[in-house]
């Protein structure tokens, strides 16, 4: 008999530092995407969406606290990778880092599911996860900039505006579909594939026409997301509205479409509040169907126990005429 071998794991050291720097360099490219595509508003830069922290979030519910040093690295790069280090870039790496761990620890209080199968869970990522968490990396951020002369103070609201909804919006649409993406199985082939291929066909015709359209119609945008959520949930929904918001960014940031007859503040202020009511939807709306048919399978499933419990009885109730339970000779 030949000898069998076993294969040694690693050593945990190793797999730590390993996990640390594939999180550090997800955190940075998250980063240098979303800084890809500025928006500039009276002398202030901001970014529509950051999905650096939508990464952050999503890996901390995912794996938990030892994801702390690799998100404070990824912080750390992508301030260095801006350029003028000191005193106001620690201050944004700790406000970058630790508004992430508070969302964990705030979703975690309430009893979150990564499933996202509930309302609860979705409005807990909203206003928790979200627009609670990410008070703190604006507040920081914006202060340690005014604190070193980087911004005049008549700036000062645009920016943590710009920065909080920035931070926010890669929450709400980045950090669902990347806890989507790592519970996903591939589904057999079915009727579905064909409706599914067919939807991504007409939202990356349309999306990209309504986005970049002269009228004002972004609104068109919202039966589409609806078709997306209704047939497929949040893999629908998610992936929809984050295709429109960055399509709307990129127009934006070009002055092309609806976007071009407004001011620097007015398009930001428009795009911010588009992006914002697009994965709130998208959010919402997807929990909402999902907790539905969660309900609907747990009945049905009680239907069904039911059902067979009665036959059950049936089967086992007293003797027929004659004794038994046969024909009557």
């Amino acid at each position: 008999m030949a000898a069998v071998e076993g294969v040694r794991a690693w050593p945990r050291p190793v797999v730590l530092a390993c996990g640390t720097l594939l999180l550090a360099g997800c955190y940075y490219a998250a980063g240098r995407l979303g800084l890809s595509q500025q928006l500039s508003a009276d002398g202030a830069v901001a970014t529509p969406i950051w999905p650096a922290s939508g990464v952050a979030v999503a890996a901390l519910l995912l794996f938990g606290p030892w994801c702390v040093p690799g998100i404070a690295l990824g912080v750390l790069l992508t301030v260095l990778r801006l350029g003028n280090p000191g005193a106001a870039a620690l201050g944004i790496v700790v406000g970058n880092t630790a508004a992430p761990v508070l969302a964990h620890l705030l979703l975690r209080a309430v009893g979150f599911r990564v499933s996202l199968s509930r309302l609860r869970d979705g409005l807990a990522l909203v206003f928790l996860g979200a627009l609670t968490a990410t008070l703190v990396s604006s507040g920081m951020g914006v202060g340690m900039l005014l604190w070193s002369d980087e911004i005049p103070t008549g700036h000062l609201g645009l920016v943590w505006l710009a920065w909080w909804v920035g931070d926010a919006m890669g929450v709400v649409l980045v950090t669902p579909l990347l806890l989507l993406m790592y519970r996903a199985r591939l589904p057999p082939p079915s009727v579905r594939w064909a409706e599914a291929l067919g939807l991504a066909v007409v939202v990356c015709v349309l999306v990209p026409l309504i986005t970049y359209s002269s009228v004002s119609v972004l609104f068109l945008v919202y039966p589409l997301l609806i078709w997306s959520v209704l047939r497929f949930q949040l893999a629908g929904g998610m992936s929809c509205a984050l295709l429109a918001s960055v399509l709307a960014t990129v127009a934006a940031r070009q002055g092309a479409g609806s976007f071009g007859r407004l001011t620097e503040i007015e398009a930001m202020m428009e795009l911010q509040a588009f992006n914002g009511t697009l994965g709130l939807t998208a959010l919402l709306l997807s929990a909402v169907i999902s907790e539905q048919l969660h309900t609907r399978r747990s009945v049905e499933g009680a239907c069904h126990e039911l059902v067979e419990a009665l036959q059950h009885l049936n089967a086992g109730g007293p003797p027929g005429p004659g004794g038994s339970g046969g024909d009557v000779r």
